[in-house]
């Protein structure tokens, strides 16, 4: 009875294994839209027209309490079942490796800022930003959504083009800043605004994105030069992720297109039946 419980609360907090499809769907639908809640009273709550009150302060109070008695009694029915996984069979090291990884911690700094604030009693600045953390209750959606776990899926399967990607729009950054620093700091004009290259990284940054606030820009010929090239370099750098990312959801849209197998009426051979394209 013990194991057939745990086997059960293990399938319905984990949407992708297969239980009772009718209890999964309520109680992931219940938890995403608490999460949805969560995140828009947070919002709600920095509206000086929603939180002056007395009322509305104890609104967003009981909000918050009621819901993190929710998401603690979910963390630990996940800890509990968790050794229902065989990655984390053993009873008590299998449940201090759940613990630590990445979901769990996730679902823990959550719902931590309201028991530190409630048990230590921090000041106001200190609570305010560890408010911050309960932002993280929206990736907690990659749960229960199954287009949420997709997005997480694509960054898996790409990461090391990703990471590429990164390495080499870092290097871009710091040669681009490093370049402009020695064109532009002996400037009269600029000398001040170009003062260092860590201070130049936030030009080579906003120019790089093309963004391009002007609140620092090249003056002499040889920055204005060195930026011309900086940037049209900077649009193929950054494009590329963006074209990682594409070919990696377009991969994952091909894994998840439903197939249907039929016989040829003239050979008789079997063929796969897109049901999105109708042909495979």
């Amino acid at each position: 009875m013990y194991h057939k419980t745990k086997e059960k609360v293990h399938g319905l907090l984990h949407p992708e294994i297969v239980g009772d499809k009718h209890w999964d769907k309520i109680i992931n639908v219940f938890i995403i839209t608490l999460i949805i809640l969560n995140v828009v009273a947070v919002i709600l709550e920095t509206v000086p027209s929603f939180h002056d009150e007395p009322h509305e302060q104890q609104f967003f109070y009981y909000f918050d309490l009621i819901s993190v008695i929710i998401f603690t009694v979910e963390y630990i029915l996940r800890v509990w079942s968790c050794n229902h996984d065989p990655k984390y069979s053993h009873s008590i090291k299998g449940r201090i490796k759940y613990i630590f990884s990445p979901g769990a911690l996730i679902d823990l700094l959550a719902i931590l800022p309201f028991y530190l604030h409630v048990i230590i009693g921090l000041d106001l600045r200190m609570l305010r930003i560890l408010r911050l953390m309960r932002f993280l209750r929206l990736f907690r959606l990659t749960a229960y959504m199954k287009s949420a776990q997709s997005i997480v899926n694509v960054f898996k399967s790409r990461k090391n083009e990703l990471l590429l990607s990164l390495v080499l729009v870092l290097f871009l950054i710091i040669f681009s800043s490093s370049a402009i620093y020695f064109a532009e700091h002996n400037h009269p004009e600029n000398k001040f605004k170009f003062n260092s290259i860590p201070a130049t990284i936030w030009w080579s940054v906003v120019t790089l994105t093309t963004t391009g606030y002007g609140d620092m820009y090249p003056i002499t010929t040889l920055g204005k030069t060195m930026a011309g090239v900086i940037m049209l370099t900077g649009v193929a750098f950054f494009a590329l992720p963006a074209g990682i990312i594409t070919a990696g959801f377009l991969e994952e849209f091909r894994k998840h297109k439903k197939h249907r197998h039929t016989k040829c009426p003239q050979c008789g051979h079997d063929i796969d039946i897109d049901e999105t394209n109708h042909e495979h």
